[in-house]
């Protein structure tokens, strides 16, 4: 049985500490290159110094560099090394930093890993611009990459352009009275499921795997990108503050059709009815309501199914990855770290 919950996931931390040896000064060297204004607002994002400048906290991490892992992995799975992988765990990072500042400034969220996000702090003009020079810099890293440079590049504006518009069905169905649980996972399958893809695709492509190989690995990461965007839904409604570091019930109260809403609303009984109801009405959502919709939500039976829907992506991403012929350690790892993304309970 799968249970998101919003403990560690332990197939990720644990795998943390390598892999910020490697990523950490490729990830500070490339951000270093960037103007002095958005060199600042970037250490700011990742948690490396304050708004004014000072070092921060060095436990204060800028994520989980969940992208990187599985960069690095898929290229042990192929049969090289993580140190090839550097250049697309580097790029695929500040691309989802890319994406995040740019989130945050659409979703008007006011905090970001338990702080004043970055356009709270800098303003909208700085958060944006951030993010540009974040994107193109993340094409550059990959680009500078001897022999298998082209190939990584294309692998990155394909799945930018998945993004782009998984992240406008993403603003249109906040406008939508109707979005099925079909629309919602084509659009989490752009906003969500093509980086992680693409991270597994670069790690394949740097380690010179062949194209079955590379299509297994971006297959496993693309399935595996629309699970983590069900298990994020579910904790955006049902986790917790000092665990995402937004504040929880935030969409509830924006209105937003995650994949909890959209599937309750097509439960069509009566807890489904009065949540239309709710999300219909004009006046802006109250404490009460935002608790009434999270209770509307469950027994209408949508946190069940976004549960259930995970759970489906992590074993068809799964076979997937059996397609790319990994190493058998790689496999299991990739696979542990498959299911604890997702909250998986034994």
């Amino acid at each position: 049985m799968l249970q998101i919950t919003d403990s560690t996931p332990a197939g990720v931390s644990t795998q943390r500490g390598w892999v910020d040896e490697l990523l950490t000064p490729a990830l500070r060297a490339a951000v270093a290159t960037l103007p002095a204004a958005e060199e600042r607002v970037a250490g700011y994002h990742r948690g490396w110094c304050e708004a004014d400048g000072t070092p921060s906290d060095p436990a204060r991490g800028g994520g989980k560099a969940v992208r990187p892992m599985l960069a690095m992995l898929s290229a042990v799975a192929v049969g090289g090394t993580p140190a090839v992988a550097v250049p697309g765990a580097v790029a695929v990072e500040l691309v989802h930093d890319f994406t995040l500042l740019h989130d945050d400034v659409i979703d008007g969220d006011a905090l970001r890993r338990h702080r004043p996000a970055a356009w709270s702090a800098f303003g909208t003009p700085a958060a944006v611009l951030t993010g540009d020079a974040l994107l193109v810099t993340a094409m550059r890293v990959v680009a500078d990459v001897p022999v298998r440079g082209a190939v990584a590049v294309r692998e990155l504006v394909a799945a930018l352009l998945d993004l782009v518009g998984g992240q406008s069905d993403d603003v249109a169905f906040e406008d939508a009275r109707e979005v099925t649980p079909a629309q919602y996972l084509a659009m989490a399958e752009g906003k969500t499921g093509a980086l992680m893809g693409c991270a597994c695709a670069l790690g394949g492509v740097l380690a010179g795997a062949d194209a079955e190989q590379v299509r297994g690995l971006r297959d496993f990461g693309r399935r595996l990108g629309v699970a983590f965007q069900c298990a994020d839904d579910v904790l955006g409604i049902w986790g917790r503050t000092a665990r995402s570091g937004k504040p929880v019930g935030a969409d509830l109260a924006a209105r937003k059709k995650s994949l909890p809403v959209v599937a309750a609303l097509a439960d069509g009984g009566p807890a489904s009815r009065r949540l239309r109801e709710l999300y219909d009405s004009p006046r802006p959502f109250e404490e009460a309501d935002i608790a009434l919709a999270r209770r509307l939500v469950e027994e209408a039976g949508g946190r069940r199914a976004a549960e259930e829907e995970a759970r489906r992506q992590v074993t068809t991403a799964l076979r997937s990855l059996s397609c790319a012929q990994p190493t058998a350690e790689a496999y299991q790892q990739l696979r542990d770290i498959a299911w604890s993304m997702t909250g998986r309970e034994s």
